[in-house]
């Protein structure tokens, strides 16, 4: 998330500036580290949020102008962003929202090769096995974690499903830092997921991949792909008016069109 708030805050000078501006500028007014600055270039470039003109000088990338424009074209560069992830992981791809008290599939990028996980169960009454239920749950504090499990029973799906409260908050809570959350055939016997949280607005949001074979090492290597891309599905999310950034600091005012 620092990376994207970071991202963001280049992306607001880039925007103030329609003829181009450049790094130097950039730095000035964002305040940012010369490493940081880069990493936040190449987060934009490749999310098509800001273009190269010339040495060291950027506009904003068509991505963000198809954003602006009235046809809504922002979605479809989401489209394109979740396929592009899907490619990259080899998995289906899913964005998931926790709204109104519960779990909601917004997005998703499959293919023939790439077959969404199927949903047997509602995915709404399955937060404690999947991956994108524990990745939402995990942005909750403890009693809207305690009022979703009162209206959502700890049932068991299969023999690696967790049915105790206690050890699914202990799972949630006890994780490294930004590691991503997983799902061991705990949904269904014989398929793997992984998810990251990406919330930048009210609404807690995740970015999952499902791979149907329980394989630990390809989910292993896919989540760490989907960790690194999270920022480029949120960003799209962004643009694509999807949700809507909360500003950190006064002065991180996000995504302003006006320029």
């Amino acid at each position: 998330m620092e990376s994207v708030h970071q991202a963001l805050r280049v992306l607001e000078v880039i925007n103030r500036y329609s003829g181009g501006v450049n790094l130097t500028q950039i730095a000035r007014e964002t305040g940012l580290p010369q490493l940081v600055l880069a990493r936040a270039m190449e987060q934009l470039i490749r999310a098509n949020l800001a273009t190269p003109i010339g040495p060291d000088a950027y506009v904003a990338g068509n991505a963000l102008l198809l954003a602006e424009s009235a046809n809504g074209e922002g979605r479809g560069h989401l489209r394109e962003t979740l396929a592009w992830v899907r490619d990259a992981v080899g998995a289906a791809v899913y964005v998931a929202r926790y709204t109104d008290g519960e779990v909601s599939i917004t997005q998703y990028a499959d293919g023939p090769a790439t077959p969404v996980v199927d949903e047997w169960v509602d995915f709404r009454a399955a937060a404690h096995a999947s991956a994108v239920g524990k990745a939402l749950l995990t942005q909750l504090d403890y009693d809207d974690r305690k009022d979703h499990l009162a209206r959502h029973r700890l049932t068991r799906f299969t023999t690696h499903t967790l049915t105790s409260q206690q050890a699914l908050f202990h799972q949630l809570d006890s994780r490294p830092p930004n590691a991503p959350l997983l799902d061991l055939q705990e949904y269904a016997l014989g398929t793997v997921c992984a998810a990251v949280p990406i919330t930048a607005g009210p609404n807690p949001e995740c970015v999952a991949l499902s791979i149907p074979v329980p394989d630990p090492g390809r989910l292993k290597q896919a989540a760490r792909i989907l960790q690194s891309e999270a920022a480029a599905v949120l960003l799209a999310l962004i643009v694509a008016g999807s949700t809507r950034p909360t500003a950190r600091t006064p002065e991180n005012t996000i995504l302003s069109t006006t320029a």
